[in-house]
């Protein structure tokens, strides 16, 4: 990494610990001095302070006072010379070995010779302290002279030649230690900064994994330091993320589909206005054609009035028949019409249908034929199942064609208890399959596999739209499938008979004539019912 923190804190020390090691060497080389010079200065006056408060007349110094002033001389390397007013010795160091050359020194001074090599650092009517370099000795002294109260000359010196020796070696010393001290510290901060930057550095790859929406990274160094309640709080986090996103994702997809339901309901309702625009333009136009016929009496003879009545009356019929069709889907698909279920005989109901359309199937040429129980009980509402059954068998007979037959089946299959069986209803007519692309269009609104056709029987096609929305409101399946001769559609109820025995139950079955029934030359295998796709032996 080009800004480690590691590194930084590596440097950053290091440059620290050369600033403190560089401020030491420069301060003893421009101050360590100076500070000697002032230190040893204050022994000098402390010395000349004792000599002067206690020496008497004739030069005598009590007891006391000589052992402070002996002590002093012993810590210091401190000489002293006390002499006359005719520079005759009075009082001196023990052991000064130059008491001759510092009483030459100090007849010198008063007389106002010998201030070579020298250096005053002090001066004042008693004394005078001076950096004198004598040359009979080769040393550099701190010097004090001058007279005392009571008249006396006297000349103290201190030997500072060590001091620099002292200074010179210190410098040289610090110069290593600040190197080596250097050093070690840029090895120990690597060293202690990686228990730092190790977590830090672990919180940001996990970081930049939570960045890529990977929320399986968790910290794992753990600690209870400021790091390891960071790295807590960022699995935390983490978990939080992930379930801040899965809700997110969540509405994101409930938005999506919202957004497709909103488009798909808006093309739905184009859609719709389309449809019920050209489907209402046809009859309208007709309407309207007929009728100013009449008007302007293009026809005068009564047949030619009554056709052109019979044509207004028949497409008004059309048009209140998908009007009142619109109206009951639109019940259905809102949930605005309520669905009362009740047990009813689904078989009686087929029967009465039939019946019902039995002179169509003559007109058509068409034999209708019903196979299943006398009686069959069944769960749904009884008016909407009505509605699926005439719109199945009006379908059958709009498109049955070849060998003209329809067959209506009813059967139970299913499990051994009254929960698990069903009633399933098939309607056959013979034909046209209907193209596979279109199988699964066929139950949306207004969707004509052959327009031409449908326009000449009348169709609009909703019926089957309708079907659609009755069984979805029963929650029960319902489906089409092609057969080598024709097509069936078929649809599934609840059984609402006792537990089906086929081996006690009477059928009724056969070709429908004035309601009677006799058993059609086919049988069937109860494999081949209830699994939502039906097909006859």
């Amino acid at each position: 990494m080009k800004h480690s923190l590691r590194k930084q804190l590596t440097v950053i020390f290091g440059v620290l610990m050369a600033a403190m090691f560089l401020a030491n060497y420069l301060i003893n080389s421009f101050f360590l001095e100076s500070f000697y010079y002032t230190k040893k200065q204050e022994v000098l006056v402390e010395a000349y302070r004792i000599l002067n408060e206690n020496i008497d007349s004739v030069g005598n110094l009590g007891g006391e006072p000589s052992e402070m002033l002996d002590e002093i001389c012993n810590e210091n390397g401190l000489s002293y010379l006390v002499t006359d007013m005719s520079y005759n010795e009075v009082l001196g160091s023990k052991s000064n070995f130059y008491a001759s050359i510092m009483k030459g020194r100090l007849n010198g001074y008063g007389i106002g010779v010998d201030t070579d090599n020298v250096r005053v650092l002090d001066s004042n009517d008693s004394y005078t302290i001076q950096v004198k370099y004598d040359t009979e000795i080769g040393l550099n002294y701190l010097e004090m002279w001058g007279i005392l109260d009571e008249g006396f000359y006297f000349i103290m010196r201190i030997n500072i030649e060590g001091i620099q020796d002292s200074v010179r070696i210190s410098n040289e010393f610090i110069k290593y230690i600040c190197i080596i001290g250097v050093i070690l510290t840029a090895i120990l901060v690597w060293v202690v900064t990686k228990r730092v930057t190790q977590p830090l550095n672990e919180l940001t790859e996990l970081s930049k994994r939570m960045a890529d929406l990977d929320f399986n990274a968790k910290y794992t160094s753990g600690g209870t330091d400021e790091i390891g309640q960071l790295g807590q709080r960022f699995n935390e986090m983490s978990e939080k993320l992930e379930q801040a996103y899965a809700q997110l994702m969540t509405a994101n997809n409930e938005l999506q589909r919202d957004i497709a339901k909103k488009e798909q309901i808006d093309d739905m309702r184009k859609e719709f206005l389309s449809n019920v625009s050209h489907e209402l333009k046809t009859p309208i136009a007709l309407i309207q054609g007929y009728a100013e016929g009449l008007q302007e009496c293009i026809n005068d003879d009564a047949e030619s009035r009554e056709f052109y009545c019979d044509v207004i009356m028949d497409e008004a019929s059309k048009m209140n028949t998908l009007v009142q069709k619109l109206l009951t889907l639109n019940q259905l698909e809102f949930g605005n019409d309520e669905v009362v279920m009740e047990r009813f005989d689904l078989a009686l109901l087929i029967r009465n249908k039939l019946q019902a359309v039995s002179i169509l199937a003559q007109q058509k040429n068409a034999q209708i034929t019903y196979s299943g129980e006398e009686s069959l009980f069944a769960w749904g509402d009884e008016f909407k199942v009505e509605e699926v059954v005439n719109n199945y068998v009006s379908n059958a007979l709009n498109h049955v064609s070849g060998a003209g037959k329809i067959e209506v089946t009813a059967e139970v299959c299913g499990g051994d208890t009254l929960e698990e069986q069903k009633v399933h209803v098939t309607v056959f007519n013979t034909g046209e399959q209907i193209p596979e692309a279109d199988i699964g269009q066929i139950w949306d609104k207004f969707y004509k596999v052959d327009k031409a056709r449908t326009r000449e029987y009348g169709g609009s096609g909703v019926g089957l739209s309708i079907v659609k929305a009755i069984m979805d409101s029963f929650h029960q399946k319902y489906g089409v499938e092609n057969r080598e001769d024709g097509v069936t559609f078929w649809f599934e109820l609840q059984c609402g008979d006792a537990l089906y025995r086929a081996d006690t139950s009477q059928s009724a079955s056969g070709t429908l004539t004035a309601g009677k029934s006799k058993k059609p030359d086919r049988e069937e295998d109860d494999s081949d019912v209830c699994d939502g796709e039906w097909r006859p032996q």
